[in-house]
């Protein structure tokens, strides 16, 4: 078959090299003809990603950039799976234990809070045993079939033993907790923050979001498995961690010590938390899975001077000094890259391969960046004109905290604030503190301070100075960045049973027959912040953090979560709900993980 009329027939040539009219093409012509038709076919028989004008499709399934699993429905429990999502999911009755569910467990406020002191000794972890009792009377079948243990008092962990021991169980987690409301916010709410309130379309209450929709979620789901007489083969295994909005110090802390000693390390299949949501991008739904997490460090700068009487101030107290240092840090911020290999860069090839709307001189840039350098970052500038993809990419620093003084006529003798710094996943803690460490030496000079950095001594010792400058953690709790889950490769097995989950589920709560996935892009990712699974590392090499809710248009999303009106559309947790069933049905029958 001739290549040239092939290529002229089907129109894949780029507007700036097509003329108008289909007449003779001419010498010059045919020769960028064939010179085309030679790239495209090297490009096909090489495997390396076409170029817009060698008609690469974007949308499509195939290809080696961002691959895309077919819809995963469950075989053996295909019946089973087809009457729940099609037909108990949509009827009202099951709408409206679902609403009871979730709006009586919001209906529990189970708050918790920064540096709280251990079980036992602080009061305000009592809180959690009402929603114990709540749990307990909310959903009977769990409570007489599923092995419960308590961690540490209040962390949940239940086993839905399979028949099967040889299998990896599936591990399934969510958060009890919720962040405090704000008493000055009450009256700003449009139903009452615990109130569990339902409007018709939406549960309104603290949790309703994140993350007692998850948590009901999975409780629901079993429940209603186990009153349709599903036994497992596959054991699943349910961690509920009590202080997940304070880092899980004490809960996911907890059980993950007892996961570890009960099961061993890499003992599980896969683990599914909360976290990414799929939204539309570029004319595209994409599902956005969080296969890796930033690190976390706060630092505390501090400052100290002597003190006296306000009336004969120096030229600098320790609160002008450290506004100095703040403003020099904000100045200064960490230099964002998109690394290949990141879970970020991934996403970008995602948005490459399959978003209709991304402008063609993005995607040719992020085409040839697996090769140049040159396009790599002239894709990343064109990327990190939104500032939340810059923000997922690299080191970001944020100054929340800050004090000093006691009294008007009194010169502070110290000063200090925390700075929040999110580790990019390819660079590390000790890049933070080196970066942060020559950052204020030459300030702490012009000022004549003595400085001390993460435990170090910067400045000669034994020189006087007016003052002191300290930079180290803050409470002590640095997060390195998670290992990245596989996405491709032979490892990569969980990932894809997640998306063809995902893929499936998208399509069913449509009601979609005859779809074949291509409707959502399921695609690696990042979360902004952080979740209980940084305490189960070492249960599996396959961590993802995705909650399947939609948050692609304004009508849809509630939001609210962490501030006022948070609430939820129930349509949104229902799919979430047909999530959670597919994805237990698939990974009970799979041979692959």
């Amino acid at each position: 078959m001739s290549l040239i009329p092939m290529v002229e027939k089907e129109g894949l040539l780029s507007n700036s090299l097509s003329q108008p009219t289909r007449k003779s093409t001419g010498p010059l012509k045919t020769s960028i003809y064939v010179l085309l038709a030679l790239i495209c076919t090297g490009t096909a028989l090489y495997s390396v990603q076409p170029h817009f004008f060698c008609g690469g499709h974007v949308g499509t399934a195939g290809g080696d950039i961002c691959p895309q699993p077919g819809v995963l429905v469950p075989s053996k429990n295909g019946a089973l799976w087809k009457g729940l999502v099609e037909e108990t999911y949509n009827s009202q009755e099951f709408h409206d234990r679902a609403v009871n569910w979730l709006g009586g467990a919001v209906r529990v406020p189970t708050e918790s809070f920064d540096r709280m002191l251990p079980v036992g000794e602080d009061p305000r972890w009592d809180v959690f045993g009402p929603f114990h009792d709540y749990l307990l009377t909310a959903f009977p079948l769990i409570h007489t079939t599923l092995e419960l243990t308590k961690v540490n008092t209040y962390g949940l962990v239940y086993v839905w033993k399979g028949s099967d021991e040889t299998q990896k169980p599936l591990l399934l987690a969510a958060h009890q907790d919720v962040v405090p409301v704000n008493p000055e916010t009450a009256d700003v709410w449009t139903h009452p923050p615990y109130s569990g309130y339902f409007d018709g379309e939406r549960i309104w209450g603290r949790g309703s979001w994140d993350d007692k929709s998850g948590l009901i979620g999975i409780m629901t789901t079993i429940e209603t498995l186990l009153e349709n007489g599903f036994k497992p083969t596959r054991s699943v295994v349910l961690a509920f961690g009590f202080d997940e909005e304070a880092s899980g110090l004490h809960g996911a802390s907890a059980i993950g010590k007892y996961l570890l000693e009960t099961y061993g390390e890499n003992a599980f299949a896969m683990l599914v938390d909360e976290g990414g949501d799929y939204m539309v991008e570029y004319g595209k739904v994409y599902a956005t899975v969080g296969t890796a997490e930033k690190g976390y460090l706060d630092t505390r700068v501090e400052v100290a001077s002597p003190g006296g009487h306000s009336s004969v101030p120096p030229p600098h107290t320790s609160i002008g000094i450290l506004s100095s240092l703040l403003v020099h840090i904000e100045a200064n911020p960490f230099v964002a890259h998109l690394g290949r290999g990141t879970p970020m860069y991934l996403k970008s090839q995602c948005l490459a391969a399959h978003a209709p709307g991304l402008p063609r001189s993005l995607r040719k840039s992020l085409t040839d960046a697996a090769r140049s350098d040159k396009a790599l970052r002239k894709a990343e500038e064109a990327l990190f004109a939104d500032p939340r993809f810059k923000a997922l990419v690299g080191t970001t620093q944020a100054i929340d905290l800050v004090q000093g003084g006691v009294k008007t006529n009194a010169l502070p003798e110290s000063a200090w604030a925390v700075v929040d710094h999110r580790v990019a996943t390819d660079s590390s803690i000790e890049d933070v503190q080196k970066h942060e460490t020559e950052l204020l030496k030459h300030l702490a000079s012009a000022f004549n301070l003595s400085y001390t950095a993460f435990g170090k001594q910067i400045s000669e010792p034994g020189v006087p100075a007016y003052g002191t400058l300290t930079i180290d953690e803050a409470w002590g709790a640095a997060l390195a960045p998670a290992p990245v889950t596989p996405s491709s490769g032979d490892a990569a097995a969980p990932f894809n049973l997640l998306a063809g989950t995902v893929k499936a589920t998208y399509e069913a709560h449509r009601n979609i027959s005859d779809g074949n996935g291509d409707g959502v892009v399921v695609s690696p990712g990042i979360m902004s912040g952080n979740t209980d699974t940084r305490h189960y590392w070492r249960l599996t090499e396959h961590i993802f953090r995705y909650s399947h809710h939609y948050t692609g248009n304004q009508t849809w999303v509630a939001g609210g979560a962490h501030t006022v009106n948070e609430a939820i559309y129930v349509d949104s947790w229902l799919e979430q709900i047909r999530f959670i069933t597919t994805l237990i049905l698939n990974a009970d029958e799979s041979t692959s993980l």
